[in-house]
């Protein structure tokens, strides 16, 4: 985790910008004593939006942002990808099949934060994930192409990731899918780094 701190001088600046505007947003509901909760979006919910779902939820716990629930889903449901898989447990997340199968689920534990997390591939309308009054995330342009309204986003925002996919099958495969994971956990801690000073109980009151 300390490794990817020293890294958040290579976020560019148009790209610091897109975090900046998504923890203001978060910052926002904080401050009314909102839990936060944040759903993921590509558009198999098999890489990217899980990586991005874990690494948001433990870069809020080891900066102790409370009441932020990350979650994750597609347009369509396919699988939580095999290589993605290695690649979180590789990076120290404790990964287990709970039930196995084509969609198998997971259950994921992590330092900072206590519940077990149930992660499988759905889509980001199905149960668990919120219904309604949630911050939507798009981590890749085909979702975000595909939906132009997400149903029951409070608000919405364009986070884009190359898809490891695309060294699926490659001799450099995990190489890829490490580097992409790299990238999402340095932006998901430079994230949680812009909340992690606010004391809501004395903005609340004051």
């Amino acid at each position: 985790m300390e490794s990817r701190r020293k890294e958040f001088d290579q976020i560019p600046d148009a790209r610091k910008a897109e975090l900046t505007c998504l923890a203001e947003d978060i910052r926002s509901r904080l401050m009314k004593e909102d839990p936060v909760r944040i759903i993921f979006i590509c558009t198999h919910n098999s890489r990217r939006s899980h990586m991005s779902q874990l690494w948001a939820q433990l870069a809020a716990g080891y900066y102790g942002v409370k009441d932020i629930h990350c979650f994750s889903g597609g347009t369509e449901a396919t699988a939580f990808h095999p290589l993605a898989v290695k690649t979180m447990r590789e990076s120290g997340f404790r990964i287990g099949t709970q039930i196995p199968g084509a969609n198998p689920v997971y259950r994921v534990t992590f330092p900072g934060h206590p519940e077990d997390n149930r992660v499988f591939s759905k889509k980001y309308t199905d149960p668990p994930n919120p219904a309604r009054d949630f911050i939507a995330v798009m981590t890749c342009s085909d979702a975000d192409e595909a939906c132009p309204i997400v149903n029951g986003a409070a608000s919405r925002h364009a986070l884009h990731y190359d898809d490891p996919k695309s060294f699926d099958g490659k001799a450099n495969e995990m190489k890829g899918y490490a580097e992409r994971s790299r990238q999402i956990a340095m932006e998901m801690l430079f994230l949680f780094s812009l909340i992690q000073d606010i004391d809501i109980a004395d903005q609340t009151h004051t």
